[in-house]
């Protein structure tokens, strides 16, 4: 698994960790939330360190997942 992707697992983990107690069964939902959303925000950020353009695709890509 990419080194990325495992600090994003743990950033979820964490702020799930936060909520409820992982034996909850909410705590699941939580956690998949907060990691479609770190996920999408990774994306965006990627995809707006490479283009040039004044609309960017990181902003169409948070627009598309209403991610704010």
């Amino acid at each position: 698994m990419n080194e990325r992707i495992k600090e994003l697992v743990g950033d979820a983990t964490l702020y799930a960790d936060s909520y409820f107690d992982r034996d909850c069964a909410a705590w699941s939902r939580i956690y998949n939330e907060k990691f479609a959303e770190l996920i999408v925000r990774e994306c965006a950020d990627i995809a707006t360190i490479n283009q040039h353009e004044w609309h960017s695709a990181g902003s169409y890509v948070l627009k598309h997942f209403g991610v704010e």
